[in-house]
């Protein structure tokens, strides 16, 4: 083995096995039905924003016990801490264009995925 081979087998595998320590994790994935209440903040204004819609789902779920059929639960924002970072995680992850519309309009089932990477946790927000 030549020297500029051993070099570039060596720059492959280091190059390969960073890639997969960096790679991110599926920390929890959830189905969630968007109802009427899960459009209104604790005051009763209307939401505006799909992570805030996400977010008062996850409050109603499990500070308030309000869930609809279709909802499942959750580990990851049953903490109120977490809950606080759904609008980043959202930033820094995908949604729909159908699954936005959706939960700003309510009525249909989304599929929440949560995600570990190493910039942090993010979610991808598809429509079922």
């Amino acid at each position: 083995m030549t020297y500029r081979t051993a070099f570039l087998t060596t720059v492959m595998a280091f190059g390969l096995s960073a890639g997969i320590a960096r790679a991110d994790r599926l920390v929890e994935e959830y189905d969630a039905y968007i109802g009427e209440e899960d459009l209104y903040n604790s005051n009763g204004e209307a939401l505006t924003e799909p992570w805030q819609v996400i977010r008062q789902d996850r409050a109603n779920y499990h500070r308030y016990g309000v869930s609809q059929p279709g909802d499942e639960g959750d580990s990851f924002f049953a903490s109120a801490k977490n809950r606080e970072k759904a609008e980043r995680m959202l930033e820094y992850g995908t949604i729909e264009s159908r699954a936005a519309r959706a939960l700003l309009r309510g009525g249909s089932v989304i599929n929440v995925q949560i995600f570990r990477g190493a910039d942090g946790d993010y979610i991808n927000v598809t429509v079922d």
